[in-house]
């Protein structure tokens, strides 16, 4: 009986993809918080998901579904709509601005943990900064989620709370924690 190995880092069974390989059929589209930007895909994609992998890896991001690295998503055939996608974001609000926008896609629309996966993912790349090109990693969860506007106001609002230059607006009342 071929049993999946959720924990292996092998990837060589018939479960997951190998990291190293680029695999359009078992990742998502593209979703609208990508569109107007240059989507990586081949090595680039490869490059930036192998930096996902080790980032979540160091900062815990796991999804507790699985038991496994969130970024393992992307690999794992039994999924092939879920996982994250990556673009280049053109005409960043400031000229000299590099900025990576970052979508995704859970299992299911009622995914539970969108949520914290969603702002785990955003602190594990922007709280590693110093270990890419890009200085800012924008994340939101796709359309599909049924909290999806809930999610992605949060994870806004965590941008600009960051990056605002007003320390008075940092300091408004907000009924989420973060």
């Amino acid at each position: 009986m071929d049993v999946p190995r959720p924990f292996s880092n092998d990837g060589d069974d018939d479960t997951f993809d190998p990291y190293d390989q680029f695999v359009p059929e078992s990742i998502p589209e593209p979703g609208p918080f990508l569109e107007d930007h240059d989507v990586l895909t081949g090595r680039d994609h490869v490059a930036f998901h192998r930096l996902a992998r080790e980032l979540f890896e160091d900062r815990g991001v796991y999804d507790m579904t699985f038991g496994y690295n969130l970024a393992r998503l992307n690999v794992d055939r039994r999924h092939p709509d879920a996982g994250f996608r990556y673009a280049r974001e053109r005409n960043g609000e400031r000229d000299d601005e590099r900025v990576l926008r970052a979508e995704f896609t859970p299992t299911t629309a009622f995914c539970p943990q969108s949520d914290t996966l969603t702002v785990g993912a955003m602190r594990a790349f922007n709280g590693e900064s110093d270990r890419h090109e890009y200085d800012d990693v924008r994340v939101r969860v796709a359309p599909m989620h049924h909290e999806a506007t809930s999610i992605n106001g949060k994870l806004y609002g965590s941008e600009t709370a960051s990056t605002d230059d007003d320390p008075a607006s940092t300091t408004e009342s907000s009924s989420t924690p973060f």
